[in-house]
């Protein structure tokens, strides 16, 4: 299959490994990823936080990079994508507050394209509307929203059609394969070079 071209949704404190990760590994397999954010342009930059989880009831939040973006919102046509990324933290729950936004995400929806969402990234979702009779999964704590929103709920890494979810990142490796996998995305596994003598 060709390398196809990505629209990656960031925005102010997204979550530092669901946005770096995504962004270059789907480039390192040779896809066009065009991270973008409302009200910014190529070369701003979106700060990002952790999270991580350290026994505590929720997760910890702490001060991540800045992530630069490397294409402007305003010049974003979904129709000129091939498939979209949805990652969490704290954004989405200002990112839905944008019309602009759940419009982008109800194309990919309404035309069946790939979307990968994770974590808080389904908060996004479900304020677009598009979760009706979909099974898939996003933070533990957004079970109700998911439900809400007409979603089926499961507590793992979920495909739905061309629709892959994950609770958080610590899902990467099998929400990227199932991503790879509708994006229809074939990589060779070569083998090591042998260490000259």
């Amino acid at each position: 299959m060709p390398n196809k071209r990505i629209l990656l949704l960031a925005g102010d404190f997204v979550e530092d490994y669901e946005v770096m990760v995504p962004f270059q590994a789907l480039q390192m397999v040779g896809h066009e990823v065009h991270a973008v954010c409302p009200e910014k342009e190529a070369g701003d930059a979106c700060p990002t936080a952790i999270h991580d989880f350290e026994g505590g009831q929720t997760y910890t939040e702490k001060p991540g990079h800045n992530f630069e973006l490397n294409h402007d919102f305003d010049a974003v046509d979904p129709a000129d994508y091939d498939a979209l990324v949805v990652p969490g933290g704290r954004a989405p729950e200002y990112l839905r507050t944008y019309d602009e936004v759940l419009e982008i995400v109800r194309h990919f929806f309404a035309e069946d394209k790939p979307v990968a969402a994770l974590c808080h990234g389904l908060q996004i979702l479900a304020a677009a509307d598009v979760l009706e009779g979909r099974t898939c999964t996003a933070y533990p704590a957004l079970e109700a929203d998911v439900r809400g929103a007409g979603g089926n709920w499961e507590d793992e890494v979920t495909r739905d059609g061309n629709l892959v979810t994950a609770q958080a990142w610590p899902g990467h490796p099998d929400w990227l394969a199932g991503f790879l996998d509708v994006l229809g995305t074939n990589i060779d596994h070569a083998e090591p070079a042998a260490a000259d003598d």
